[in-house]
Parts: structure tokens; sequence; C-alpha cells
């Protein structure tokens, strides 16, 4: 799929347009729903807590099923997997679109996360097998990774327009799209590799034990959020999750066909994307949340104005997949991917004076700076959770990093939620309100300052740039 010059012919053209149309998707969904929460609670009458259960859901069936999303992808085939499961995804969020009650939501949200947990691994390992490595999967991956941060900028916008003619909207527009996305994957996606045959079979109790494992710990961090629900059940859960983690390690050493090769966990350049991953998403859910606060409760936008707002921070949709790949030629991935982890620090930091009556202006250079930041990270990030991984162990890595994402992001709301109930106590004025969330908005500063440091380790004894070697590994939200 490419010529002798190294450049993407018409069919590579496709099959890349086709495999981050549903990155996209997947990233356009989440944020359509964020925008759209009130709307949708005025509608059907819904509580604080069944309302923030539709956003954790989709967590939880993400989070919970990422890791075994991927190793099924290696097992049973990539192409097979992607299609398999965008059909899913297509069938459940339009099923939310018709939901009369929170418990269809709720049950429709976890299964489009799951979807998304099959489908996101399956399409990064696609992206890495079809392309070869080099300038030409450096620059795939460029225009992949900037589709995927454009479309949650992006889907701010779109889910709030949407949201204007109604929020069943937000669940049937990407019906609409994904289904365009199948008919076009159905002719161009083709398997770069045979999938793999496990003479042992296949491991299920290490894929029960991980989904318990994951989807408790994802629980664990949503019920942060709430600390009315009482901790020793948020300490439970994570003791629950805990042991059927370390069951799951003990099942992996003695298992003919491991789920996952635990020996992968001994790259330092993998361990610390996925840790970076988790810190820069951690730290911009959890200032995305409190800045949609900001703006509609405390400065009283709609939908629309919020999402307009934030607009800029889309910038990475252009820059990732033109300068991102320039830069990371030149410098190496891990410089890049360090200079847009300190861009996101200091966008925090320039918006924790916040006021009450500050102009659009005063916010621009944060939300600037920010797609900025993801412009040169997001890409980076995926390069750097496959370096150095065998072919045949991309899904499992995708799968790693995506689990990374959605903890963060799990991570990042609840808490910014804890530290901002927290801080507001019983006031009940605007002041108070806008105390509370200068108070959290520490929360994300500390991540992305941990999220350099860690990312500043591997600048550590490197001596000339090097052209990374960015194989697949997504994930939203």
């Amino acid at each position: 799929m490419s010529t002798s010059s190294g450049r993407m012919d018409g069919r590579a053209w496709g099959v890349l347009l086709v495999l981050c149309g549903a990155i996209f998707l997947e990233g356009i969904d989440v944020a359509m729903l964020n925008v759209a929460l009130p709307s949708i609670r005025a509608d059907l009458g819904l509580s604080t807590g069944m309302l923030s259960g539709v956003v954790s859901a989709y967590v939880l069936g993400y989070g919970g099923f990422m890791l075994l999303g991927g190793r099924t992808a290696d097992l049973l085939g990539r192409r097979r997997m992607f299609l398999l499961w965008l059909t899913v995804f297509l069938v459940f969020s339009g099923l939310g679109g018709f939901a009369t009650e929170g418990w269809m939501l709720l049950v429709a949200r976890f299964a489009t996360g799951v979807a998304a947990a099959f489908m996101a691994p399956a399409g990064l390992s696609l992206i890495t097998g079809n392309f070869p490595e080099g300038p030409q999967r450096t620059k795939a991956l460029g225009v992949y990774a900037g589709t995927a941060a454009g479309g949650f900028s992006l889907g701010l916008v779109a889910g709030g327009l949407l949201a204007s003619f109604g929020w069943r909207w937000v669940f049937f527009a990407p019906v609409i799209l994904s289904a365009v996305i199948l008919l076009a994957a159905i002719p161009l996606i083709r398997d770069s590799r045979a999938p793999e045959r496990p003479a042992g079979g296949f491991d299920l109790a290490g894929a029960f034990s991980i989904t318990g494992a994951m989807l408790l710990l994802v629980y664990g961090v949503v019920r942060l959020e709430h600390p009315g629900n009482g901790w020793a059940g948020t300490v439970g859960t994570f003791a629950a999750g805990l042991a059927l983690l370390a069951a799951f390690i003990v099942i992996e050493r003695r298992a003919a066909n491991p789920l996952v090769r635990l020996g992968i966990l001994r790259s330092g350049p993998l361990v610390r994307a996925n840790l970076g991953a988790l810190l820069f998403l951690s730290s911009f859910a959890g200032f995305q949340f409190l800045v949609t606060l900001y703006l509609q409760e405390l400065r009283g936008w709609n939908t629309l104005q919020t999402g307009l707002a934030m607009l800029v921070i889309g910038v990475d949709t252009v820059l990732a997949p033109t300068l991102t790949p320039r830069l990371v030629n030149r410098f190496g991935n891990v410089p890049v991917l360090f200079g847009g982890m300190v861009l996101a620090t200091l966008a925090y930091v320039l918006f924790l004076p916040v006021g009450l009556d500050w102009a659009y202006t005063a916010m621009l250079p944060t939300m600037i700076l920010l797609g900025l930041a993801f412009s040169l990270a997001y890409g980076p990030l995926t390069m750097a959770a496959v370096d150095g991984v065998d072919e045949h162990e991309h899904g499992l890595a995708g799968g790693l990093l995506y689990t990374a994402m959605q903890f963060g992001t799990a991570l990042g709301l609840s808490a910014v939620t804890a530290v901002n109930v927290a801080a507001l106590g019983d006031g009940g004025s605007p002041e108070a309100g806008l105390t509370a969330l200068q108070v959290a908005l520490v929360v994300p500063v500390v991540a992305g300052v941990l999220g350099a440091v860690v990312t500043a380790f591997g600048l550590r004894g490197r001596k000339t740039p090097e052209i990374p070697r960015p194989v697949p590994v997504e994930t939203s939200a």
C-alpha cells in the first residue's frame, strides 16, 4: 500500500481514513454525551447519582474489558474483531437514543463501552500492521492520534449543537457515522497477519480474572466521587479488585498460553508511556469537567457556548498529523511527548486564578496551550507504548495503553469531584463555588507535573534523536 518513495497510495489512505473514522467516532461519542447530560437529566428526571452512572457505565465497560479486547484481537483476528464490535457499537448507541428510563441508558452505555474496548485496540493494531515501520507509520499514527484527540474536542461542539435539537440525536448521530464507516471498512480493511492459534487453548481463567479485576478497580475509582456511599464499600471494592489482580498474576505465571505475557511489563518505555497516558488523561478529564461546571453553572453559558469555548483545543486535529510527525522524526519521540506534558501543565496553571467575571480572552491561552499539548503528546504516547513490542503483541500493548487512559479518565473525574465537593461544603453562593473550583483545579496541575516527571525519565541517556518504532498498541471522556 505504498509507493517506492514511501508515500501512501489511494488504498492506504482509504484504510487510514476508515480506521481514523472509528477512533473519531469513539471520541465524539463520549464528548457529545458529556455536554448533553443536563438535557438528559431534565427530560428523564434522573437523579445526580443516576446521571453520573450514565458516564461511569461507559468507563466500566471500556476499562473493564480493554485488556481482554486487546489480546482477543491478536488471537481471533484484528479485522474480525474490529468489524464485529463496530457493529455492536452501532446497535447499542442507537438503543441509547430510544431510552425512556435511566436503567436503559446505563445498559446501553455499558455495552457501548465494552464494544469500544474491543474495537479500539483492534483498530490501532490494524494501523501498525498495515503501514510499514518508519516515516509512513509515523505519519499514519500521527493522523490517527490527531483524529482521536480531535474527536473529543470537536464532539463538545457537536454535542452542544445536537442537544439544542434534542439530546437523543447525541445517540443517533454516531449510528449514522458508524454505519458509513462499517460499509467502507468491509471491502477496505485486511488483516496484515494471520491470527494466533494458541496450542493450549484460550486462557479463560486469565480472561475472567483480569476482566473482573478491572471492573472492580474502575468501579472503586468511580465510587470515590461519592463519599456518601460509605468508605467501607469503596475499600472493599478495591480490595476485591486487587485480590483478583493477584490471582490473575498467579494464573498467568502458570498458563501455557497466558492472556498477558507478564514479561511485556519489563519494558521501560511501555511502562512510562502507560503511566504518562494515565496522568495526561487524568489531568485533562478533571480539567474539562471543572471548566464545564464553571461555564454552565457559575457563568450560565449554554451547551453550545461551552462547546465553542473549547473548540480551539481541536487544533490538534490539524497539527497532530502535520507538525508532530516532523518533530518526532527530527527530535525523537520522547522529547516531543515531554514538551506536550509541559504545555498541558502550564495550561492548567494559567487557569488557576479564574474569576467570575473572566472574559473569554483570559481563558483562551489555556485552550490554545491544551490544543498544542494534545498535538504533541497524544500521538507520541501511542508510539512510545509499543516501542520495542513484537508485532504479535501489538493488540495487547494497545489494550494496556487504552486501559491506562480509561483509568486516568475515571481517576481524574473522581479526584476533582471529591475535592470540589469537600471544598464547597455547605456553601451555595457563586463565590463559594468559585473557591471550591479553584481548589479542585490544583488536581490537574499536580497530575500534569507528575506526567512530565515520568516522561522526563525517558530523556535520560538519550544522545541522538531516533525515529520511533510506532507499533500498534483506544480509547473516551
